[in-house]
């Protein structure tokens, strides 16, 4: 009996582990993930089909050269900036699929009317099409990447993404 009695009081301290806390926990996960990297990148309709994940990448930064190339096909910035040869934008995707468009200058920016080249792009990228924001851990989360488009063509691919948590 007193045998029993020993190995229930052993028995005891050997369930008995230490639980690490709630903040313990979420502080390792949060180490653990990477906020460089979303688990879907945006996405538009015709691209949605698609299951690899490079290919719908790949699809997306297309559809998103076109769409903007097409918005701004009628050249006013060609005709009103000239010796400008290249436009980055800054896209930005927000949780709630709302876009904002932030055109990116050379440090010798001075040479052009920044302001005047930001109104004509917000002009003319009105009414873009509805594009789902890129999802994190089964989250919609805010990201931005830059476009380039040199006055010939758009349809070169982007130059970086950025994911942004909140």
């Amino acid at each position: 009996m007193l045998y029993f009695l020993l190995i229930s009081f052993a028995s005891c301290q050997y369930f008995e582990k230490q639980v690490p806390s709630e903040k313990e926990l979420l502080e390792k996960q949060l180490k653990e993930i990477n906020w460089k990297e979303v688990d879907e990148y945006p996405s538009v309709v015709d691209c949605e089909k698609l299951t690899d994940p490079a290919q719908r990448k790949q699809c997306f930064f297309e559809f998103m050269a076109t769409a903007i190339q097409q918005k701004l096909s009628v050249d006013t910035l060609k005709i009103l900036f000239p010796k400008l040869d290249t436009i980055e934008v800054k896209v930005t995707v927000n949780p709630d699929a709302t876009m904002e468009f932030q055109p990116q200058f050379p440090k010798d920016s001075v040479a052009y009317d920044t302001i005047k080249i930001d109104s004509i792009l917000k002009a003319k990228l009105i009414d873009f099409p509805k594009v789902n924001p890129a999802i994190k851990r089964g989250i919609p989360v805010k990201t931005q990447f830059v476009l380039s488009k040199p006055k010939s063509d758009f349809l070169e691919a982007f130059s970086s993404f950025r994911l942004y948590s909140r």
